[in-house]
């Protein structure tokens, strides 16, 4: 079994997120802000954290029994169970819209109801097992993906969101280098509170 202290030291805070835990356990880390002008380091930083967070997660939710995993990270928060199906669900989505952004003009893309699909079966019941094997493969892919991208791949490529409107293809990277920090220091915080 995993010791709190690697559980908590699972996450680290480049330029575009805040710094240290934040008081509300639904943002530990802060909520995503990308900083005023991307960077070339903020890219390599972005795409460091996206190969890493397979690796993290797995590490996170090391150990852990069914019943432990079956807890919500914070009161009416998701389970760890259903935080690792979602950052599956949610990854694949964001690797699916870079490719669109990279192979149509500013694609329109849809959204999708994150919350109904922690509700099914398979994210409320199902082995994280699979979630985990599959973001491993994912970010494998995605990580070649973005390494193979020139400059203005990453800053004049991207796709339109229903909600948030444009997106580059640079502020998606960032975004979902916070996402995977964001959920796996919820997990890494409950662990240390419960002493798992």
């Amino acid at each position: 079994m995993q010791t709190t202290a690697e559980a908590s030291s699972l996450c680290r805070f480049p330029r575009g997120s805040v710094k240290g835990m934040n008081a509300d356990p639904r943002y530990l880390i802060g909520k995503f802000s990308p900083p005023p002008s991307i960077s070339p380091q903020d890219r390599d930083s972005a795409i460091e954290a996206i190969a890493e967070l397979p690796r993290k997660l797995r590490a996170a939710v090391r150990g852990l029994s069914e019943a432990q995993l079956d807890t919500p990270y914070r009161e009416g928060g998701w389970t760890l169970r259903q935080t690792v199906h979602h950052i599956a669900d949610s990854h694949m989505q964001s690797f699916g819209r870079m490719r669109l952004a990279l192979t149509e003009d500013w694609p329109a893309i849809c959204a999708y109801q994150e919350d109904q699909w922690a509700e099914l079966a398979d994210s409320r019941t199902g082995s994280v097992e699979p979630s985990l094997n599959l973001l491993e493969a994912l970010h494998a892919r995605w990580v070649v993906l973005l390494r193979s991208l020139d400059d203005a791949d990453w800053s004049r490529r991207g796709f339109q969101h229903p909600v948030s409107g444009k997106k580059s293809i640079e502020q998606a990277g960032l975004t979902y280098a916070w996402h995977g920090r964001h959920h796996t220091a919820q997990i890494a915080a409950l662990r240390q509170r419960m002493g798992w």
